[in-house]
């Protein structure tokens, strides 16, 4: 099986252990909070399950570009499930610790940093072109679809099977993903000059996505736009759930409800994007969404004092995260020649989501340290902001999301006033373009 069928079948397994996943998180995460009662322990979790991913990706991407990549992203479930596996024999046993969740979030952040450039520079040989945007577009609505059922049937499933029950549907779902990639054929990449460029050790395999990316201003400046809202972005991330938590007693009912309002925006944005295709010029969805998701999802989160108010500020948030990641990720899969898109991809990862761990590790002591107290009755910021945010738990974490979510909003507005950001797709040709001159 081949092109778009095949494309749509390895989704389908992997909504299927997106599902599963979203499934395990929600209620790994209400079973931390419970524990704890800390928005430090929250954010340490997805530090650990994040940064790993970041320091292999270079080494991880040259392996991509020298691997089959279909076996790649089997072994990086495989991966994943195995955490999944750990977990659950340690809860069922009743020895889960917190920390625990942090040496599996490591193991399952490393397998995912070879996935996502595995997964991402198959999808350029798989289908055509024209297809990419509306391919990611397709992702982002498989990844929404899972997250909208996610957190309410993992309030139900709690309830009947508990904690060991999910992570055991969690389980057979990486089973179903293997499978799925199993059935496909994806084809190996023909050799571009750049790949020949390319070629050597792997540690200067793993630099050379570095290096091609450097020479080419409109693709750093990009990135460079990446590295700056993903660092305002992770803060409200990483604190969305003990915000939502706090300010509401710990009661999981209305994170899970807010979660859903918002899984539905990613929906109907991945849904636009599936049967729109992105704007013409994709840089504007990039630049625009990153404005929508500061404001109406970063900025809205922080101000708001009720379950609507949040769920409408996750559903904006996800709702422009479609075609913001899908306009990029369509320009990358154009531009970059394919056999080094491993490479390219991962090195891009790097530098976009390498702020990402240092707002991780900062969220939480900011929030439980500084803007918490602050904000509480008789607080030394309660009375300049209190009218804007509230007092009380979950008021500080309130002030950082309004604060970065302004800051993400400059950072975004700042890619028009440089012009190989601005246009980019005129000043880059594309990869079959300049195969073609080859």
């Amino acid at each position: 099986m081949r092109g778009m069928r095949a494309f749509t079948l390895v989704l389908a397994g992997q909504v299927v252990s997106l599902l599963g996943s979203s499934l395990t998180q929600f209620a790994l995460t209400v079973w931390a909070y419970q524990v704890t009662g800390s928005a430090t322990a929250l954010a340490l979790t997805a530090f650990f399950g994040f940064a790993p991913g970041i320091i292999f990706s270079p080494i991880a991407g040259a392996l991509v570009d020298r691997w089959d990549r279909r076996l790649v992203m089997m072994f990086s479930d495989l991966g994943g499930g195995l955490a999944t596996v750990a977990l659950f024999l340690l809860y069922s046993s009743g020895n889960l610790q917190i920390w625990h969740l942090y040496v599996a979030g490591a193991i399952a952040g490393t397998a995912a940093s070879f996935q996502w450039p595995a997964y991402s520079a198959a999808i350029s040989v798989m289908i055509p072109k024209e297809q990419y945007a509306r391919a990611n577009g397709m992702i982002s609505l498989a990844e929404s679809l899972s997250n909208v059922v996610a957190p309410a049937l993992a309030v139900a499933l709690l309830a009947i099977i508990g904690i060991a029950g999910v992570m055991l549907i969690d389980i057979v779902t990486f089973i179903v993903a293997i499978s799925a990639v199993l059935a496909v054929r994806i084809p190996n990449p023909e050799v571009s000059a750049a790949g020949q460029e390319g070629k050597g050790s792997l540690l200067q395999e793993a630099v050379y996505g570095f290096r091609y990316i450097v020479r080419i201003p409109s693709l750093l400046g990009l990135q460079l736009l990446f590295f700056g809202i993903n660092f305002m972005g992770t803060f409200g991330a990483v604190l969305t759930a003990p915000f939502l938590l706090a300010r509401n007693n710990g009661d999981e009912t209305v994170l899970a409800t807010a979660q859903s309002i918002g899984a539905i925006g990613g929906i109907l944005g991945g849904l636009l994007l599936t049967t729109w295709g992105g704007p013409k010029r994709r840089v504007n969805g990039v630049l625009l969404g990153m404005v929508g998701t500061s404001l109406l999802g970063e900025v809205l989160m922080g101000v708001g004092r009720s379950v609507i108010a949040w769920g409408a500020a996750l559903f904006f948030l996800h709702f422009f995260m479609p075609i913001l990641n899908g306009s990029n990720q369509a320009i990358w899969q154009a531009k970059v020649q394919p056999d080094v898109q491993g490479r390219v991809f991962a090195a891009r990862r790097m530098i976009a989501q390498i702020s990402a761990p240092v707002a991780m590790i900062l969220a939480g002591p900011l929030a439980d340290q500084v803007f918490e107290p602050a904000m509480r009755e008789g607080g030394a910021l309660a009375p300049v902001f209190g009218w804007l945010v509230g007092t009380g738990a979950g008021a500080g974490m309130g002030l950082i999301f309004v604060i970065f979510g302004i800051a993400g909003v400059l950072v975004a507005l700042s890619g028009y006033l440089f012009q190989p950001i601005r246009e980019a797709e005129t000043l880059l040709p594309d990869h079959t373009a300049a195969q073609a001159k080859v």
